[in-house]
């Protein structure tokens, strides 16, 4: 039976994968099917669109919302919402990093500078996306 603690388990190695090749094998044939295609980003967010789907109907959280942080917070209280903001986290910094990657290469940023920032794209985010803009500043887009 699918649990939500069951998909977390598969979630997080499928990114990790992800992002694994993006760091280490960009180019590689393997990263362009899994990655660069946009197959890993969409699983994860045909995968979010499910928990999403069976949380609003079969495990509604009460009190949850987005209207306040309190409704926030009683939302992911739920762990099928809670699974589903993970997964959406997930997906939205894997494509965010496959976009710098993409974009790194077009301006001709060397690969050992974009490291660190999809490393940091990894684990914070949106830091490692400030980060990387800062970096490609340095590298305008070829006339």
């Amino acid at each position: 039976m699918l649990t939500p603690d069951l998909l977390f388990q598969i979630a997080n190695p499928v990114a990790m994968l992800g992002w694994v090749l993006l760091l280490i094998a960009p180019r590689w044939r393997g990263t362009r099917w899994l990655v660069r295609s946009g197959a890993l980003p969409l699983l994860l967010a045909a995968t979010y669109a499910a928990v999403i789907g069976y949380q609003t109907l079969a495990h509604p959280a009460p009190g949850g919302g987005f209207g306040s942080l309190q409704e926030v917070a009683a939302l992911f209280r739920q762990p099928w919402a809670l699974l589903a903001g993970w997964v959406h986290y997930l997906c939205f910094d894997l494509w965010v990093g496959l976009w710098e990657l993409r974009d790194a290469e077009r301006r001709g940023v060397p690969h050992l500078a974009l490291i660190p920032c999809l490393f940091l794209t990894f684990l914070l985010g949106p830091v490692g996306l400030g980060v990387y803009h800062l970096i490609r500043l340095r590298w305008p887009l070829p006339p």
